[in-house]
């Protein structure tokens, strides 16, 4: 396993596909972060800065905390595959369960579970935008679906060959990861299509994440390589020897707790005093 190209902010968490979740730091070096999966496949960070991983081998869905304590947040019927929070920290996860019975549960901060939506085949990616419209990619029928905040359904694009991860970028574009045609493509807010990196393999894109710089993270399943792209398309190898890269996910800078900000306002108030006397 090896990584190349610039350092980043933050540090980048990369599921294998198999036993492990690697992380690499802003310099590039990279750790075995957390393993003892059956098939790690997405992976998500939620405020706090645990980690999520579905684990499509043995159907659970696990929390690991910053300090590196693991447990079994949720059983999802089926094979747990993309998942994402929204922002009141209810967590989606797809479940492929076979043509016709994929679904896209949530789960609440607590680990109640219910069935956001149903009637699909393969649930494979997973974005909100800015209008909290969840935007989901099925791998078998070539549609990405956007379904509103109470579960209505539509279509948003078709015709791809078998999109993979989905991801949005600050200007409201979403990009796809098509897992059969080795491609990305770029779709404006209003749906028009066009293709922003081809060569991909097929067979090899998987699910993709877009750090506040908008450049772009592939997870490159056939390869083993982890793509960097720049917004204005250029690739570079980010990492390599991953296996069967599946997730990629950005850590999150946990929320600091209300103890921290009555500290941060009163540390405020008291240098604010200080100049007055001054």
């Amino acid at each position: 396993m090896s990584a190349v190209g610039p350092a980043r902010a933050q540090n980048l968490f990369v599921s294998d596909g198999g036993n492990n979740v690697y992380e690499f730091s802003p310099s590039g070096a990279s750790i075995t972060y957390a393993t003892g999966f059956s098939q790690a496949n997405s992976i998500v960070f939620d405020k706090s800065g645990d980690l999520f991983v579905s684990d499509s081998g043995n159907g659970n869905v696990y929390e690991i905390t910053p300090g590196g304590v693991k447990s079994v947040f949720a059983t999802v019927p089926g094979l747990p595959n993309a998942m994402i929070f929204d922002g009141a920290g209810n967590l989606y996860v797809t479940s492929d369960s076979g043509p016709g019975s994929g679904a896209i549960f949530k789960f609440t901060p607590g680990g109640s579970r219910s069935t956001f939506a149903t009637g699909l085949n393969w649930p494979d990616g997973l974005a909100f935008n800015t209008s909290s419209n969840l935007f989901a990619s099925d791998s078998s029928d070539d549609i990405i679906y956007s379904i509103t905040p109470s579960g209505v359904k539509s279509n948003f694009a078709s015709g791809m060959g078998g999109p993979a991860g989905l991801a949005f970028d600050s200007s409201g574009n979403l990009f796809d990861s098509d897992f059969w045609s080795g491609n990305i493509f770029k779709f404006t807010p209003g749906g028009t299509r066009t293709t922003f990196a081809t060569g991909l393999g097929v067979g090899g894109p998987n699910k993709i994440v877009i750090n506040a710089s908008n450049d772009l993270f592939e997870a490159n399943g056939g390869s083993g390589i982890v793509y960097e792209f720049a917004p204005d398309g250029t690739r570079t190898v980010f990492a390599s020897g991953l296996g069967t890269a599946s997730g990629v996910a950005f850590s999150t800078v946990p929320e600091p707790s209300a103890l921290a900000l009555l500290a941060i306002g009163s540390l405020g108030l008291g240098i604010l005093k200080h100049r007055r006397s001054l």
